[in-house]
């Protein structure tokens, strides 16, 4: 371990190997650092925060401290992040509530400055949210999903695999798994074809979702009648059972071209 003179770490936290922690950082009684793990400087993580191995956290972030939320009375909740991932300057993180009592971060996922990750979200693996990214509790983010930089994201919103949310857009409603979206109110403006390339999607797959696309934005069938067209689809793909699913699952409703 190397730990700066100026850094206050509890006695009670659990550090691992190989893990640095910069000047002037805090790190209260209750926090796990996996090992190979470095922290910046001015740091704060506070609460039942866990922090995986091998991650990059940079000046300034705060993790776990208390949630923005009026009905929290001081429950035992908690932060998960996994390992791999880069949390840039001035990141705050919010523990979670009793309605799920954790905030979750997956693996190798890039968080940009001053992004904000309320209460009880969920965020995915190999995500990239940009700068300024504004999340209200209950979000979830799957897996390889990008979110431009200052976008505010309604509580609740959910953000499908490998979607792209375009920078300075407004999320209210959610994003189907792999879609592209942008604007105030939040469009879809097609498939994010270049992402299911370099993830080396399958020509059928890739053939089945550009069918679903038209059914779903460009047909003029409602949503329920073009999800009872696309299961009868043949030799159905897992890819488009998930848009399926995410979409019939969708509380706050999903953004149409």
């Amino acid at each position: 371990m190397n730990i700066h003179k100026t850094a206050l770490v509890h006695p009670d936290a659990i550090i691992g190997e190989d893990v640095e922690i910069g000047p002037y950082t805090i790190i209260g009684p209750d926090v796990k650092i996996g090992k190979g793990t470095k922290i910046g400087a001015s740091v704060v993580m506070e609460g039942d925060t866990q922090i995986g191995q091998n991650c990059q956290i940079w000046t300034g972030a705060i993790i776990g401290n208390l949630p923005q939320d009026l009905k929290y009375k001081e429950e035992k909740t908690r932060v998960i992040i996994g390992d791999n991932n880069i949390i840039r300057e001035y990141v705050t993180i919010n523990r979670g509530t009793i309605s799920t009592g954790e905030t979750t971060i997956g693996d190798n996922n890039l968080i940009m400055a001053y992004a904000h990750i309320a209460h009880d979200c969920v965020i995915g693996s190999n995500v990239i949210l940009a700068n300024v990214v504004t999340m209200a509790g209950h979000v979830v983010i799957e897996d390889k999903a990008i979110v431009g930089g200052l976008t505010p994201v309604h509580q609740f919103v959910r953000i499908g695999t490998l979607a792209i949310v375009g920078g300075g857009s407004r999320a209210a409603k959610d994003v189907p798994p792999y879609c592209m979206a942008a604007g105030t109110p939040i469009r879809i403006f097609g498939l994010n074809t270049v992402g299911l390339q370099r993830n080396n999607f399958p020509k059928h797959v890739k053939a089945q979702l550009k069918r679903a696309y038209k059914v779903l934005f460009r047909s003029k069938l409602n949503t329920t009648q073009a999800l009872n067209v696309l299961e009868k689809e043949p030799n159905i793909s897992d890819e488009l059972l998930h848009m399926i699913s995410f979409i019939k699952e969708s509380e706050r409703g999903i953004c149409k071209e």
